[in-house]
């Protein structure tokens, strides 16, 4: 590492591993995820049917008001999680670009519904800004699981230094 660079703090000090360990946030956000996750790919599948097709603008329509209205509880209780873990809603020093891009996520998604509920841009436009507001979530679902690598590549260096510290100890 070159002198100048300075060391990159762990994701989780050892007290907010633990709070994250012991909060029931951490199992809805671990439901979460996945679930909002497969409802994406299968509206994914159903809004591209429709802009290819014509056909299924219904459920292709209510497939991203589905996955939008997940994306908002997941939003809610990410911040309690959070709140919980770090003791602020949002943009903890672990999370800073993480909860930035997820505004944006927010903004498409809720653009969205805001094209649906008056009518603007016809369905076809409105399905090409859903696209628009599934091509962030992809982005922003790799930033997430980037920490959720890091949270784990940590805690397998802790449980090393750990079993080192215990063997040195002998």
């Amino acid at each position: 590492m070159p002198a100048s660079a300075a060391p990159v703090p762990p994701l989780y000090t050892a007290a907010q591993r633990r709070r994250r360990d012991a909060s029931r946030w951490t199992v809805v956000q671990g439901v979460l995820a996945p679930l909002q996750f497969l409802v994406f790919v299968v509206s994914l599948v159903l809004v591209l049917r429709f802009l290819v097709s014509g056909d299924g603008l219904a459920i292709a329509t209510a497939s991203v008001v589905v996955k939008t209205l997940l994306l908002y509880t997941i939003m809610v209780t990410g911040a309690i999680w959070e709140k919980d873990v770090f003791g602020q809603y949002l943009f903890a020093r672990a999370f800073f670009w993480e909860d930035v891009f997820s505004m944006l996520v927010l903004a498409l998604h809720t653009a969205y519904l805001v094209a649906l509920w008056f009518g603007l841009l016809g369905a076809h436009g409105q399905m090409w800004l859903a696209l628009a507001a599934y091509a962030t979530y992809v982005v922003n679902a790799g930033q997430f699981l980037v920490k959720l690598r890091t949270a784990r590549r940590e805690a397998g260096t802790d449980i090393a230094a750990g079993a080192a510290r215990l063997e040195g100890a002998r």
